[in-house]
């Protein structure tokens, strides 16, 4: 069942640092309106590695690596594995309405994901869980979280993607086997060669049209600014959080 909303607002952040990115996200989680769900737009700069909820930071991120290439690292509230952000738009849903079980939430959400990329002339498909491939290569990830009867799902479509790069910085199960596990990752996830104005104009469609609703576009309200600004602070630059694990 699609859950009727009054309208979506959207928000297009621009490229912020991770710490930002994760701390706005909560801070709309904590702002959002019964009926008006959040479609925030946005990308990573400098780059940067988040890691999921559970991970430990130092198992699954060469940390040295990162601080020579200049690559933030953060813990993300949602679950998952680790993910290097650099060429992707990266979008959050957040809404009070949605469908309770787990995968039929995701398929939502990933809808007009997969709707505004058939647009742009791929063959997307939706790979349970949380994944979405084109020529069978995954080229989005999503994770979810629920707090308080609110959803938050971001996910990461690629523009393009440094294998290698990613493999610099995040750490492999075996060394020996590091070759192979970067073969055959670049065999199975693939960047869209569009720019991230052309995904963002058709992802602003796609989800006014899967829900049936206008979108209006507007800004960060001063409170959440200053609620994202207090929890980047506290929470998403601390060592007590990206350490935690």
């Amino acid at each position: 069942m699609i859950p009727k909303f009054n309208k979506i607002r959207l928000l297009e952040t621009g490229h912020k640092s991770a710490f930002y990115n994760m701390a706005l996200d909560q801070a709309l989680m904590s702002n959002v309106k019964d009926s008006i769900p959040v479609l925030r737009l946005y990308g990573w700069k400098p780059a940067a590695v988040s890691i999921g909820y559970f991970q430990s930071l130092e198992e699954e991120v060469n940390v040295g690596n990162c601080n020579n290439l200049g690559i933030d690292i953060v813990r993300r509230m949602t679950g998952g594995g680790a993910v290097l952000h650099e060429h992707e738009l990266t979008y959050s849903f957040i809404t009070k309405k949605y469908p309770t079980n787990i995968m039929e939430s995701y398929e939502l959400i990933c809808e007009p994901v997969i709707m505004c990329l058939k647009d742009l002339g791929f063959d997307a498909k939706f790979s349970p869980l949380n994944d979405i491939i084109v020529d069978n290569k995954k080229v989005s990830g999503t994770a979810q979280t629920r707090k308080q009867d609110i959803l938050l799902q971001h996910g990461t479509i690629l523009l393009d993607v440094d294998v290698n790069k990613m493999f610099s910085v995040l750490k492999v199960p075996s060394e020996k086997m590091k070759d192979k596990i970067i073969q055959d990752v670049k065999a199975r996830v693939g960047g869209l060669n569009k720019t991230f104005d052309e995904v963002a104009i058709g992802l602003q469609k796609s989800f006014s049209q899967k829900f049936g609703i206008g979108i209006f576009k507007d800004n960060v309200k001063t409170d959440e600014e200053i609620e994202a600004k207090i929890v980047q602070k506290h929470k998403y630059c601390s060592y007590e959080w990206n350490y935690k694990r």
